[in-house]
């Protein structure tokens, strides 16, 4: 399975005497970013993630699902399996 990543242009911003990048508010609301990323130098390039423990909140991560508007209906046909009436 080929897996693609979205990309896109972003540019440069002076901060000090360093440069900066700014993220899209809706990239650090998925992602559960708000004050620090880890940097993580590769031989493809840099690679920007949250910290760890950084993660949504079951309403934000039940909003997000909503909104996917995803397509669950194949789903429904486990729910007759026979597993609920299984001695465990």
């Amino acid at each position: 399975m080929l897996v693609t990543a979205n990309t896109r242009d972003i540019k440069l911003v002076a901060v000090g005497n360093s440069r900066g990048v700014r993220l899209p508010r809706e990239l650090l609301r998925k992602y559960g970013i708000s004050d620090a990323l880890v940097l993580e130098e590769l031989p493809q390039g840099i690679l920007l993630r949250g910290t760890p423990g950084a993660k949504l909140s079951l309403d934000q991560t039940f909003a997000d699902m909503a909104a996917a508007q995803e397509n669950w209906s194949d789903w429904d046909g486990v729910a007759d399996d026979g597993l609920a009436t299984l001695k465990w």
